[in-house]
C-alpha cells in the first residue's frame, strides 16, 4: 500500500469517541504503529462559516438550510481529501474522530443517502475502516451532560433527539457495513476490539 490506512471513528455524542481514540492511540503505537490524529475541524479553513450555519439550522431548521450544511461539510472533506490525507507518510494510520457517518446521527430531513451522494460527487476519501461508536442514548446522554462543558451541542437538545440520533447512526452502520463498537463496558474492551479491527485492515493492506 503507498498511501496511509485512513480510519474513521464516529458515533453520537458521548459515546466516548475521544476516550476511546486516545486509548486506540496509545495500542497502536505500543505496537510500533506511526500514528496520527487529525481533526476535521482542524483541517478546515472554511470551519467558521460552516459552524456559522449549523448555528442558523439549530435557530430556524428548514429542509434547504439544512441541505447546505451538508454540502458544507462534504466540501470539507473533500479538501481534507486532497490536500491532507496525501500528505501523510504512506507507513501511517490516520485515525480521525468524525467523517460523513455524522451526518446520519445529526441531520435532520435530508436522507443520509443523498448525503453519500455529494461526498461522492465531490471525491471525499471512503476511509479504509469505519468504527460506528454506540451506548444506550441514555448512556451517551448521562455521559455528555456529566462534561464541565456540557452537552455543548447546537444540533442535540434532548433525550428524545439523542434517541432518534442513536437510532439513525446503528442504521446506517448496519446498511454500509462499517464496524459496530459498543462502549458501554470498560474502556479496555472497545480497545481491543477497535485496535483488533485495524490491525485486520492493515495486515491485508501490507
Amino acid at each position: 500500500m503507498n498511501r496511509p490506512l485512513f480510519v474513521s471513528i464516529d458515533g453520537p455524542k458521548g459515546t466516548g469517541k475521544t476516550t476511546l481514540l486516545e486509548a486506540v492511540t496509545k495500542a497502536l503505537r505500543a505496537g510500533q504503529h506511526k500514528v496520527i490524529r487529525l481533526s476535521e475541524k482542524n483541517c478546515d479553513p472554511g470551519r467558521g462559516e460552516t459552524m456559522a450555519l449549523v448555528n442558523q439550522l439549530a435557530r430556524h431548521p428548514s429542509q434547504a438550510l439544512e441541505y447546505r450544511v451538508c454540502e458544507r461539510f462534504a466540501e470539507s472533506r473533500a479538501r481534507i481529501s486532497r490536500q491532507v490525507l496525501p500528505r501523510q507518510p504512506a507507513d501511517s494510520i490516520i485515525l480521525i474522530d468524525r467523517w460523513y457517518p455524522s451526518d446520519a446521527a445529526f441531520r435532520r430531513s435530508v436522507p443520509f443517502d443523498e448525503i453519500l451522494r455529494l461526498n461522492i460527487e465531490r471525491q471525499v476519501q471512503v476511509p479504509d475502516l469505519h468504527i460506528g461508536v454506540v451506548t444506550a442514548p441514555a448512556t451517551s446522554w448521562a455521559r455528555a451532560a456529566a462534561r464541565t462543558r456540557g452537552l455543548g451541542s447546537t444540533v442535540i437538545q434532548s433525550l428524545d433527539e439523542q434517541v432518534a440520533c442513536t437510532e439513525a447512526f446503528e442504521r446506517a452502520v448496519a446498511a454500509h457495513g462499517w464496524v459496530l463498537c459498543r462502549n458501554e463496558g470498560p474502556i479496555e474492551v472497545a480497545t481491543r476490539q477497535v485496535v483488533a479491527e485495524i490491525d485486520r485492515v492493515w495486515r491485508s493492506f501490507r
